[in-house]
């Protein structure tokens, strides 16, 4: 196995988990859950099935970053920035 390129920080603390997910222009935040967060990607869980695009932008916090999926497993994307 090859290491990884990103060490994972797991949010810890006051740091929210709850993230939310812009797939579209003029459409309403779909709210998820942040399982991991590293400098390269995260993972993701959606609360039901939701088909993603390719790409979309993440808000965590004051934070905004543009995403590209990179994985789907039932409910869990893997995404990277």
């Amino acid at each position: 196995m090859y290491p990884r390129r990103f060490a994972r920080v797991r949010p810890a603390g006051v740091v929210s988990t709850s993230v939310k997910l812009l797939l579209e222009p003029k459409t309403p935040l779909l709210e998820c859950k942040l399982l991991d967060y590293s400098a390269g990607g995260a993972c993701i869980e959606l609360q039901r099935a939701v088909q993603l695009p390719e790409r979309f932008e993440m808000f965590h916090g004051n934070i905004r970053k543009r995403c590209r999926r990179v994985w789907t497993r039932g409910l869990r994307v893997g995404v990277s920035f």
